[in-house]
């Protein structure tokens, strides 16, 4: 059977279905068993293999209870990134490479109705009253909407997919973004309660290192995790509490921020909190949690470097308390962050980590730097391909007391 016969197909039957079967009285798999006994009777002698025919019953299925095209999407494990711009433009990203589909919407109402299913699944709501929201599938996949008047392309979203399976250290030191030492430094590092804090930019990899890097809390801990959509994938930690935010309702009040879960968790006994990405006012809540007895913390944030990093941090900070000087501020993070793992994508789609670096006092107007590890390309890298390793520097690291406090014999 072609692509254009198929494709009518399914939308006769699609068509039948909604015109005949009492949906809201039928479970899931009643639904799915009328669909195939229509399928076989719009076949009828009409030739149509098995995978086809399986093929025609889930498209129909997915077009009246599921997700529709982006049912297809979501369960292909090779897709990592969707962006759909409007019903006629479907962009998936597949191993490392952005690709336009042939495959579109029917209409620009039925990506609506989708959009609809996917942010009630969540209990969020998203309209023209309120065109922009943040939330997840049902398996963990992050989600950004943009709607009209806002977006002039029509409905737009954008999909992370959630990883199946959750990022180990030894899957990063087996992609090469770390090596065996490294790994057991930095385990040394969070059981010691450094407070880490991961940097990159766009798709670099930093929600991933810190799911691996989540692996070495003690699991006696009790950890707070705090996201705007949850997607960390924490292990083994059976005192878990995972907060999200919520998005003001159509009438504007309801509103939770980071800001305001970061607040509530100080008074949940937290031993860790874990703040999925830093980016705005709550970045001086976060430094004030690990300055007041929290530590161990983890977060990440955008930056295109170590430093960048850092001048990201103050500009959210005064986002948060404008009337701060700059100096406070800077002692404030100094005194806070121990530790900074600046993530990078390379040129051929790789990702990396580029620096491991110590954050030390604040002297003569600028937060010191202690950079530990630096990624070095090597002989072997070309144009088109990276080569290289993190090397070890000279640098010794020089705030060692939570190592001894910890009562870790290790040269660091």
């Amino acid at each position: 059977m072609r692509h254009e016969e198929e494709q009518a197909l399914i939308g006769e039957i699609k068509q039948y279905a909604l015109d005949n079967l009492p949906l809201s009285q039928l479970s899931d798999e009643a639904l799915e068993e009328e669909i195939e006994r229509i399928t076989g009777e719009k076949i009828g002698a009409r030739y149509c293999s098995i995978g086809s025919r399986l093929s025609i019953v889930q498209q129909v299925y997915s077009a009246i209870r599921g997700f529709g095209l982006l049912d297809s999407i979501i369960n292909d494990d090779s897709i990592t990134e969707v962006m759909i711009n409007g019903h006629e433009n479907v962009f998936i990203e597949k191993n490392g490479r952005l690709m336009k589909l042939d495959r579109q919407f029917e209409t620009q109402r039925r990506l609506e109705d989708v959009i609809q299913r996917i942010v009630g699944l969540a209990g969020r709501e998203v309209n023209q009253a309120s065109p922009i929201v943040d939330t997840r599938l049902p398996d963990g996949s992050r989600v950004s909407v943009v709607l009209p008047p806002v977006s002039l392309s029509g409905p737009v979203i954008t999909i992370r997919k959630f990883t199946k399976t959750p990022m180990t250290i030894d899957m990063l030191i087996r992609y090469g973004s770390i090596t065996r030492e490294i790994a057991e430094k930095l385990e040394i590092l969070v059981k010691a309660k450094y407070n880490i804090f991961i940097s990159g930019g766009t798709g670099s990899g930093k929600t991933t290192f810190l799911n691996a890097l989540s692996d070495f809390i003690p699991k006696d801990e009790r950890i707070i995790t705090i996201e705007d959509s949850a997607e960390l994938q924490i292990k083994g930690i059976d005192n878990l509490v995972s907060l999200e935010t919520r998005n003001a309702n159509a009438a504007g009040a309801g509103q939770i921020t980071i800001r305001d879960l970061i607040r509530s968790s100080l008074r949940m006994r937290p031993e860790r909190i874990v703040v999925g990405e830093v980016r705005g006012g709550e970045a001086l809540d976060m430094l004030q949690a690990m300055n007041t007895g929290h530590d161990g913390s983890l977060s990440t944030g955008h930056a295109n470097s170590t430093r960048d990093m850092l001048i990201r941090l103050e500009t959210m900070v005064l986002q948060g308390a404008a009337g701060l000087p700059l100096g406070a501020i800077r002692q404030q993070i100094a005194s806070a962050v121990d530790i900074i793992i600046h993530l990078s994508r390379l040129r051929d789609h790789s990702r990396k980590t580029m620096e491991i670096t110590e954050v030390l006092d604040y002297t003569d107007g600028v937060i010191q730097l202690n950079p530990l590890y630096l990624f070095e390309e090597d002989a072997e890298s070309t144009l088109e391909t990276v080569s290289g390793s993190l090397r070890r520097t000279e640098n010794r690291l020089v705030n060692d007391f939570k190592l001894r406090l910890a009562g870790a014999k290790i040269e660091f």
